[in-house]
């Protein structure tokens, strides 16, 4: 398993344009990849329970990868982050 905090810097937080990307690209690997914030987990693949923890700019969080391909997964995810402005 693998696990990275991340601060959101995007100025609306994890908003659904930047929620969107992160399901697409999370829902293209095996893993298991979640969110975590304020004490609640969701998976990552599911915009809906994403959208549902309100994560605030400012924020920090923590996703997670475990299975056959979550080093791909968390690079994706992390060039994702940073590369989009959500979160570094």
């Amino acid at each position: 398993m693998i696990e990275k905090q991340y601060n959101i810097t995007g100025g609306e937080g994890l908003h659904a344009r930047p929620t969107s990307v992160l399901v697409a690209a999370s829902a293209a690997f095996k893993s298991d990849i979640s969110l975590e914030f304020n004490d609640k987990k969701v998976n990552l693949k599911s915009i809906l329970g994403v959208m549902s923890l309100g994560v605030p700019s400012g924020a920090s969080i923590k996703i997670s990868a475990d299975g056959e391909d979550e080093e791909a997964a968390m690079a994706k995810i992390d060039d994702i982050m940073k590369n989009e402005g959500i979160g570094n």
